[in-house]
């Protein structure tokens, strides 16, 4: 397995080595020992999966308190992926990575706690796994603004498909920075 960093601190993208032949292939999503040695936390404690048409964008969704880090791959079609650093104490607060993740490829976004998630589906259709860290607590389920200028996504669509709490989250700035995780716990 090929690990790649980011210009964010703790985000990784996993490239599991794929065995095929003539019959199919074979490759290993998750193995603890594995991902531990690349700083992933021991335990994943739960487990979604998604399906969206072509344009559907989900995100930017956060977790506070109980942030929840992920481990995003595409099963089926061609999404892209994104995770903003939204951390008022992080040096790269505001920051965004985009990775292209497909039923081809195979590849593995890994986004930390304290980062934003979402992405847009490219293909006709995706089905989309990710593992988490925490647990989902809907009273704490948060979002900032998909297309927030201060952030800059580069998007490959233009006019996405959004779920209505989507279309009413607001930017960054004007969330309460008290209320973002934070990068490092005060001692």
């Amino acid at each position: 397995m090929n690990v790649r960093t980011t210009s964010l601190e703790g985000v990784l993208v996993f490239e599991p080595k794929i065995f095929g032949d003539d019959r199919g292939f074979f490759l290993e999503t998750w193995n603890n020992a594995r991902y531990q040695e690349h700083g992933l936390p021991p335990l994943m404690v739960q487990d979604n999966l998604s399906f969206s048409q072509k344009g559907v964008l989900r995100g930017l969704h956060y977790q506070q308190p109980h942030p929840q880090g992920k481990l995003v791959m595409a099963l089926q079609g061609e999404i892209f992926d994104v995770a903003v650093d939204i951390r008022p104490d992080s040096p790269t607060r505001g920051q965004w990575i985009g990775e292209w993740l497909t039923e081809k490829n195979k590849h593995q976004l890994y986004i930390p706690p304290g980062f934003a998630h979402g992405f847009c589906v490219t293909s006709p259709q995706a089905l989309v796994t990710y593992k988490c860290t925490e647990l989902y607590y809907p009273e704490y389920d948060a979002g900032i603004r998909w297309d927030d200028p201060e952030i800059g996504i580069d998007w490959p669509i233009t006019d996405p498909i959004l779920s209505a709490k989507d279309t009413k989250a607001p930017y960054l700035k004007a969330v309460d920075q008290s209320t973002l995780p934070m990068r490092f716990k005060a001692a």
